[in-house]
């Protein structure tokens, strides 16, 4: 038998680790985070302590059975979790790398629930450094074949529709969409929200013109091309000249 502060132990561990994977997804505004992550790592810790000591208690101690059957379920059973992660918004797939997280989330879970805790830690270390570190370094593969526009507009209806609307005027394709934590408060009634693309250009696509209507945008604060970085108040759009 397990000793029961041994039970609680793990159940605690196991909502710690989770947590860590959590937070990082939350703080990424993903669709699963901090709460998810920590429900699916305790609750398959306690699925496994109940596989693993749970039925001893029954009868009179002779019950055996394979404590890897109950526990199995847990990985075939997360997949619900996961596909309530992910979105498809035309040719663009999200939420995968959410929904794998919390797929090792439940493997963390049922690794604490037998008490190996050396392999769940390092599993936690290397989940972090994929998430957090490797994104960038995908970005930085795809930059050839994509491009990254960051703006900073005015918090309107309608402003992400505006831009939509230009990018399609121009042919650019989206492959990719995050909304980012912004303070900055452009005046006393209007807030703002920054916008990252991650879109492919048409082979004869017409960039200044694309720069000269984005910059006249209504609602625009900031514009970062690749990154370049022009910042503007009230700009006159009469007497507008951007030299490259």
């Amino acid at each position: 038998m397990i000793p029961e502060i041994e039970k609680v132990i793990r159940l605690l561990i196991s909502a710690l680790l989770g947590g860590l994977i959590g937070m990082e997804r939350e703080v990424s505004n993903r669709p699963a985070g901090l709460r998810t992550h920590i429900l699916v790592s305790v609750g398959s810790t306690l699925i496994m302590l109940v596989s693993v000591d749970g039925f001893r208690s029954l009868g009179d101690g002779t019950i055996s059975g394979d404590p890897a059957r109950l526990a199995a379920q847990v990985i075939s059973g997360i997949g619900f979790l996961g596909a309530g992660t992910i979105m498809r918004t035309g040719n663009s797939i999200k939420g995968l790398t959410t929904a794998a997280s919390l797929w090792v989330c439940a493997g963390i879970g049922l690794a604490i629930g037998v008490g190996y805790y050396l392999g769940a830690i390092v599993t936690v270390g290397i989940v972090l450094i994929v998430l957090k570190k490797l994104g960038i370094f995908e970005k930085r593969l795809s930059k050839k074949q994509y491009k990254t526009i960051e703006v900073v507009v005015t918090n309107k209806p309608g402003i992400i529709g505006q831009i939509g609307t230009l990018f399609g005027k121009y042919s650019i394709s989206i492959k990719d969409i995050d909304i980012l934590e912004n303070d900055y408060k452009y005046d006393e009634e209007d807030t703002t929200m920054e916008i990252q693309f991650i879109v492919k250009m048409p082979s004869n696509f017409d960039e200044y013109n694309f720069k000269r209507e984005l910059y006249q945008l209504n609602g625009l604060v900031n514009f970062v091309y690749e990154g370049e970085n022009i910042t503007y108040n009230n700009i006159n759009s009469s007497s507008f000249d951007v030299r490259y």
